[in-house]
């Protein structure tokens, strides 16, 4: 990977919705070389895919928790974690907890009643996020966007 493509990734993580066409411009490309390249990048697997970012409180779901949960039986409580709506993020940690969960649902009673159905599964904390001040930071940082505007002038 060389730094246009980093280039084409710093501009990518801000907007994936932007035209190959502009993308070009931005790296100093034509269309079709930066097609191939986000192409060549996409069967490399360092874009994974492309996602919309969806306003939780916006569409009715106000509470989101962070859960650690320690298990015995990981299998029936991943099969739970799955079937559940409330969890967007599950992942396997290390330390006294096995997993730690994002759960997002329409209210704080939402959130306990989800823990009444984990309790069969083993034992948790539930951590309220009372806010989000650092909500969502690029992998590409924003440092690099001086360099790129400095070598695209």
């Amino acid at each position: 990977m060389d730094h246009v493509d980093k280039q084409i990734l710093f501009y990518l993580q801000n907007q994936a919705r932007i035209s190959m066409t502009e993308l070009g411009k931005c790296v100093g490309l034509s269309q079709p070389a930066v097609t191939e390249r986000v192409r060549r990048l996409e069967e490399k697997g360092i874009i994974e895919e492309y996602r919309t970012i969806i306003s939780s409180e916006k569409i009715g779901k106000k509470a989101a928790a962070y859960i650690l949960f320690r298990t015995r039986d990981c299998h029936a409580f991943l099969d739970f974690c799955r079937s559940s709506p409330d969890v967007v993020e599950c992942y396997r940690i290390s330390g006294e907890h096995n997993y730690l969960l994002k759960v997002i649902t329409d209210s704080t009673r939402s959130l306990e009643q989800f823990g009444n159905q984990c309790d069969k599964y083993g034992t948790y904390t539930i951590l309220i996020v009372m806010s989000s001040p650092i909500d969502h930071k690029f992998l590409i940082p924003a440092l690099e966007e001086a360099n790129v505007l400095t070598e695209l002038e």
